[in-house]
C-alpha cells in the first residue's frame, strides 16, 4: 500500500507550523523565541506557497518564495542584532523587561 501525498497534505503541515509558531509567540516571553517564532511561521507560509504552486502546475509559488526568503534573511540580519544588543545591555532577553524602557 502507498500513500500519495497531495497539496492537501502540506497545507495541512503549514497549518500546523504556522499554528505552532502563532502559539509560541503567544505564550513565550524570550525575544529570541518569539523571533524564531516568527520565522517558523515564514516557514509555513513558503510551504504553501510552494505546495499552491506545485498543485496549480506553475512556478510562481517558487518565485513567491524567492522574495520572502529575501525580506527574511534582511529580517534575521537586523533582528538579531538588535536582540544582541539589548541581551548586552540589559543581560536578558525577555520582552516583559524591555517593554519597562518604553516609559
Amino acid at each position: 500500500m502507498s500513500l500519495v501525498v497531495t497539496s492537501g497534505w502540506y497545507m495541512t503541515l503549514a497549518a500546523v507550523l504556522f499554528a505552532l509558531g502563532a502559539l509560541g509567540i503567544l505564550i513565550r516571553r524570550n525575544a529570541l523565541v518569539m523571533f524564531m517564532c516568527i520565522e517558523l511561521m515564514l516557514n509555513a507560509v513558503n510551504l504553501t506557497f510552494v505546495a499552491a504552486g506545485r498543485a496549480l502546475g506553475n512556478l510562481d509559488g517558487q518565485l513567491a518564495v524567492f522574495f520572502v526568503l529575501v525580506v527574511a534573511a534582511a529580517e534575521v540580519v537586523v533582528g538579531l542584532a538588535i536582540i544582541v544588543a539589548i541581551f548586552r545591555r540589559r543581560q536578558s532577553a525577555s520582552v516583559d523587561e524591555l517593554s519597562e524602557l518604553a516609559g
